[in-house]
């Protein structure tokens, strides 16, 4: 580890702060002060190395955003580069000498030949401003465009992946991130190749500065004939242009290398290959177009001919690859088959079960399916937020499944693996619904709106203007699946809460709330004991999210009880304003009151056992209280009020569990859960 810290690599990468302010500094210092020609030349080769190693680099690459630092780099070079033209420019003008490297390229490259030279640095000013760079500047606009266009459905995309539990939240949060950096990316591609762009420009104005500039010097300072002069500076200022030229062209194909780049999973060199030899009979037709370009009177034969033997050779052996491939495969596939049928079959994962589970017939399958408009994950995302919001409840992932054993056009909503609903939908179709205000009747397909019970017709979409008119609430089947849904989740709240969601709510409080919750749990209230509590109020469609107050609660009274049945009563009372509000209409709750003999003949018929309390009533007594309740609560709902019972506060626990079997879907309240601003009228008496 030490030596590993010691080498230079471990030194580059502790001080790569350091390093790179002080370069970066460095190279505004060379546009300034005036370097030795041996120094010139070791940095000359040093732009040449720096752009190699950005090109392999760029080769290399699985995704664009593997090199996401690409850009920045980009403008670091190219003013590297920059420093290095005024640099070895002043050595040009000032000396007539500008080191051996760019006199190399002088002589060497162009072979003395300062209108050759010329010519081939404008050659490469071209191939570097008008094919590379330009396109990689289109390139790179277009792909920011679309990138921040594509964002919102990528988004919507890790949502629903998210939802179904495809995903969990950490991989979600880190795509969310990788499409901000993507997006970016490009944005800030578009705008680097703007710096390639400009150092081309400025390399074609330097080289004429030079040219003309040098030209002067050598006839008016050097006193040299004009041929001469010419000839001198003409040579060194193309060396010095080519020498510069080679590592941009190098960075300007690195930034449309990098821009181009698809998704991928390998680096350039394997994409090539495994796409370009990917077909034998493409080599076997360039073969024979070849050899009849051999062949035809008036061209080269030999070269053709050399190249279709190479294309035939190359077809050949990609047959053959393909067939041992083929056969490896299929020996392969039998190994594991063979492999899988030895092994001991893995029992604990078929003992995992998902909290909830949406299982569709393949006929409602476009429903979850985007590209065929299907908004289904979108919507189960609003049915968990709605859930949070109004009852303080964060359902678990529903994983939705498809299952051919079912009718197609039927769904089933399972509870850890059970079933507890279930319907059909007909997607081509609107859910007609008598609301009381339709006033002619309209032909469809008879059904049961699954959410509710109530009778409703299947009606197409040319039907649909005409029910709206007609005063049917019509939707579609989507909002049909969405509603049930909703309503099965509120409907068993209490089991879809256990501990470890408990838990889950414990901890988001102590991030605002922790007195409370360090006061409570665990030396008051067990995480199981307050489960308890929380899941008899959801029980009876009371909201949690208030916990901060609901756990206040408990610590004042946990001292006194640890009955959570009693605890929910304490609980029900602090919560009085929330329960008043949510069965108020204009401030007054419409309910019907038990008579006080009834209420002191339940009081006196408590049974208190360790596994908790109830009331035993006699047979005749309970079935005068039961046609007493619903004689009473069909008045209430014969003229549209909720079937509301009021009761004393010491008795509302028990008579809430005696009637519930028998009278389900009746909501009891206590006298101490009343607002006191709220107005209660009173329709009726229920007596025994």
């Amino acid at each position: 580890m030490a030596n590993q810290a010691s080498s230079p690599v471990g030194i580059l990468s502790k001080y790569s702060d350091i390093l790179v302010a002080i370069a970066i500094i460095t190279i505004v210092i060379m546009m300034i002060i005036p370097l030795p020609t041996i120094l010139l030349d070791l940095l000359l080769c040093l732009n040449i190395t720096m752009a190699l190693v950005i090109v392999m680099v760029t080769i290399y690459n699985v995704e664009p955003l593997d090199f996401s630092v690409f850009p920045s780099l980009l403008l670091v070079a190219t003013l590297f580069r920059l420093a290095l033209n005024v640099s070895s420019t002043r050595l040009i003008l000032l000396e007539g000498y500008a080191g051996e490297v760019i006199m190399s390229f002088g002589n060497f490259v162009v072979g003395g030949n300062a209108v050759v030279g010329f010519i081939v640095f404008i050659i490469l000013v071209i191939i570097q401003f008008i094919v590379i760079t330009k396109g990689a500047e289109r390139v790179a606009e277009v792909a920011a465009r679309f990138t921040l266009d594509a964002m919102p459905g990528k988004q919507m995309s890790i949502d629903a992946d998210l939802n179904s539990g495809m995903i969990t939240d950490e991989e979600a949060r880190t795509r969310r991130r990788n499409i901000q950096r993507e997006a970016d990316f490009y944005g800030a591609m578009d705008g680097a190749s703007k710096f390639v762009k400009g150092d081309a420009i400025a390399a074609i104005i330097i080289i004429i500065i030079n040219i003309l500039g040098g030209f002067v010097i050598g006839m008016v300072q050097r006193n040299l004939d004009a041929g001469a002069a010419l000839q001198t500076y003409t040579l060194l200022t193309v060396g010095e242009g080519l020498v510069n030229q080679i590592p941009a062209l190098l960075i300007s194909t690195a930034t449309g290398i990098i821009v181009t780049r698809a998704a991928s999973e390998t680096n350039l060199g394997v994409d090539i290959h495994n796409q370009l030899f990917s077909n034998q009979r493409i080599f076997f037709i360039a073969t024979g177009v070849l050899t009849l370009l051999a062949v035809v009177p008036g061209l080269p034969g030999i070269p053709f001919m050399v190249l279709a033997i190479i294309t035939f050779i190359i077809g050949n052996s990609l047959r053959k690859s393909v067939k041992d491939t083929g056969e490896i495969s299929a020996a392969q596939q039998e190994e594991k088959e063979k492999e899988e049928i030895r092994k001991p079959e893995n029992i604990i994962s078929l003992l995992q079960v998902d909290p909830m589970e949406l299982e569709i017939g393949y006929s409602l399958i476009p429903l979850v399916d985007t590209g065929q408009g299907g908004d289904l994950l979108e919507r189960i995302v609003m049915i968990r937020r709605q859930c949070a919001l109004e009852m303080g409840l964060v359902v678990p992932t529903i994983r939705i499944r498809d299952n051919i054993q079912i009718k197609p056009n039927s769904y089933i909503v399972k509870l850890r693996g059970i079933e507890i609903a279930r319907g059909e939908l007909l997607l081509d179709h609107y859910l007609a619904m008598n609301a009381g205000t339709a006033y002619e009747e309209i032909s469809g397909i008879d059904t049961i709106e699954p959410a509710f019970g109530l009778p409703a017709l299947w009606i197409t979409e040319a039907e649909r203007e005409h029910a709206e008119l007609a005063g049917y609430t019509v939707v579609d089947a989507v909002s049909v699946l969405a509603t049930h849904l909703t309503e099965v989740i509120k409907g068993h709240a209490a089991e879809i809460l256990g501990r470890q969601e408990t838990q889950n709510l414990v901890d988001n409080v102590k991030q605002s709330n922790a007195a409370v919750v360090d006061e409570l749990v665990p030396e008051l209230l067990t995480v199981g004991e307050i489960q308890k509590v929380l899941a008899n109020l959801l029980k009876e469609n009371i909201s949690i999210r208030d916990m901060a107050s609901i756990m206040e609660v408990l610590a004042d009274y946990a001292r006194l009880t640890k009955d959570t049945e009693i605890l929910t009563e304490y609980v029900r009372h602090a919560l009085a304003r929330q329960i008043s509000r949510q069965y108020a209409q204009n401030n007054i709750i419409h309910c019907v009151s038990l008579d006080p003999v009834a209420e002191s003949l339940i009081a006196n018929n408590i049974q208190r056992t360790e596994a908790g309390s109830y009331v035993s009533l006699d047979p005749n007594n309970m079935q005068k209280l039961l046609n007493g309740l619903n004689v009473e609560l069909k008045k209430m709902t014969d003229v549209g009020y909720l079937p509301i019972i009021i009761t004393s506060p010491n008795i509302r626990l028990y008579f809430k569990k005696l009637i519930e079997r028998s009278a389900a879907g009746i909501v009891v309240l206590s006298h101490a859960e009343i607002e006191s601003n709220t107005e209660l009228k009173v329709l009726g008496v229920v007596r025994i």
